[in-house]
């Protein structure tokens, strides 16, 4: 039985290792101590249209695991997260393992190129969830296909976890060249997870202010400018789901992204590899990013208001 280990057990890497405990060994590591204890303690609690709870090996650092050999790591922690997380994992764990990011963002395969020689893949996932709390997450949006490819090694270096990641439930394919739907997800990323954040995770205000609606148009003409200025191709139009909520061929969700679920807890968002990546890219070439420069320094004074919020409503005694 492969054994599989997946970093970040938020909402993502909880849904994926759920799925994956069926059909593989697998061990969660995750930095939040009390999310581990409760799924020690309880098991992880995967809620949503089909609830189940699973019994997972969790730690909460990489010192646990030495020696240990996995088959797969599987990357799904915060993209700030990941240079952290890889250096310490390197130093420890044994054999070469296929290293996976299914992360949001961009550098997060650079990150895992360094520091070893082992096969690396990226991919992009549709589904979507949320954490709910300590041993808890909710399976929000399912069925959608996750698609992994090569970034060192070739395609029958990940064929296998797609293929038991389509056995876990969780359809995937692997492909030569997986960067056209990275593209595409990451557009979709930058442009809806800082409107959703904005908005105070308000899904439906998404759709249904007429000003809002231009803008995500103007953000996602940008996003798409900065892809093309930089070679990049787009696998489906990033913004298909948007169209089809506006013309109320699928429902309006709760889900409006984890940037807005990562400020109501108060932890860093990825904008900075969304759409400050856009920005940064959009400057370099000369492409025009007003929209976004304006929504990315928006979602940075919104998070540095929420830690002050915050530090501001502990009890005196813990300032």
């Amino acid at each position: 039985m492969r054994s599989i280990l997946i970093v970040g057990c938020g909402a993502m890497g909880g849904i994926f290792a759920a799925h994956l405990q069926a059909v593989a060994q697998v061990t969660v590591l995750d930095v939040n101590a009390t999310h581990v204890e409760a799924i020690r303690r309880e098991g992880l609690r995967v809620e949503g249209a089909e609830p189940r709870t699973v019994a997972l090996r969790a730690v909460t650092g990489a010192g646990e695991l030495a020696g240990v050999a996995f088959d797969a790591v599987v990357f799904l922690t915060k993209s700030g997260q990941t240079a952290a997380a890889w250096a310490a994992l390197r130093e420890v764990l044994d054999g070469t393992p296929l290293l996976l990011t299914l992360q949001n963002g961009m550098g997060n395969s650079e990150t895992l190129l360094a520091g070893g020689n082992g096969p690396v893949a990226r991919g992009v996932t549709l589904d979507a969830g949320r954490f709910l709390g300590p041993g808890r997450v909710e399976h929000l949006i399912r069925g959608n296909a996750t698609w992994i490819g090569p970034v060192r090694g070739t395609v029958d270096d990940c064929a296998w976890l797609a293929t038991l990641l389509t056995d876990a439930g969780l359809p995937a394919q692997a492909i030569p060249d997986p960067m056209d739907a990275v593209w595409s997800k990451f557009v979709f990323n930058a442009v809806m997870n800082p409107v959703g954040a904005l908005l105070l995770g308000v899904n439906r205000a998404r759709y249904d202010a007429p000003e809002v609606r231009d803008l995500i148009d103007d953000l996602a003409r940008e996003c798409v400018a900065v892809v093309t200025a930089l070679g990049g191709r787009l696998a489906f139009d990033p913004m298909e789901l948007v169209k089809q909520t506006r013309a109320g061929q699928r429902p309006i969700t709760r889900h409006a992204g984890s940037m807005a679920l990562d400020l109501a807890r108060g932890v860093p968002t990825e904008i900075d590899e969304l759409t400050g990546y856009v920005v940064r890219e959009g400057d370099r070439l000369g492409v025009d990013v007003t929209a976004c420069r304006t929504v990315f320094r928006l979602v940075k004074g919104l998070e540095l208001a929420r830690a002050i919020q915050l530090k501001e409503s502990l009890p005196a005694h813990s300032a």
